[in-house]
């Protein structure tokens, strides 16, 4: 039986995700495969863009998070999924040797009129460096209930 269930992510709950050092290599490889703008991928480029440097794509900085929600909440949750979200931001450049600090607040939570055995749940996910946050983004989760 998985741990995380519909019932425990209530309103107001804060689960934090952990921390994730930004690889370099894996940076640049992510966007030589996803996003080779060239402020992603040559430094001298990056330190004459608006972001100052060379930066991870927000691809990328999504990645990051959304392994740490799976590792610290779904892989032992009764998640099935999300239908999408309504925010996506990235409010300050990621570079590499950045560390992140990740969390999810969970916003709302209802059971599911058309289907009682879901539950929709409202989740803010946050990625902070030194207290800036340089990613948030809001969706909704789908998580079975115990009953």
């Amino acid at each position: 039986m998985s741990t995380i269930a519909f019932e425990d992510l209530t309103p107001g709950r804060i689960i934090p995700l952990g921390e994730v050092a930004v690889d370099r290599v894996e940076m640049l490889a992510f966007a030589e495969r996803f996003d080779p703008q060239p402020f992603h991928l040559d430094e001298e480029a990056g330190k004459r863009s608006v972001l100052g440097g060379l930066a991870a794509s927000g691809w990328f900085t999504a990645s990051l998070w959304m392994r740490q929600y799976v590792d610290h909440v779904l892989a032992d949750s009764t998640s099935q999924g999300s239908p999408g979200g309504r925010e996506l931001s990235w409010l300050a450049p990621v570079f590499a040797d950045d560390v992140l600090t990740c969390e999810l607040e969970v916003i709302s939570s209802r059971v599911s009129r058309s289907r009682p055995g879901l539950g929709l749940v409202e989740i803010v996910g946050r990625a902070t460096r030194d207290g800036e946050v340089v990613y948030r983004l809001t969706f909704t989760g789908i998580f079975t209930t115990r009953g």
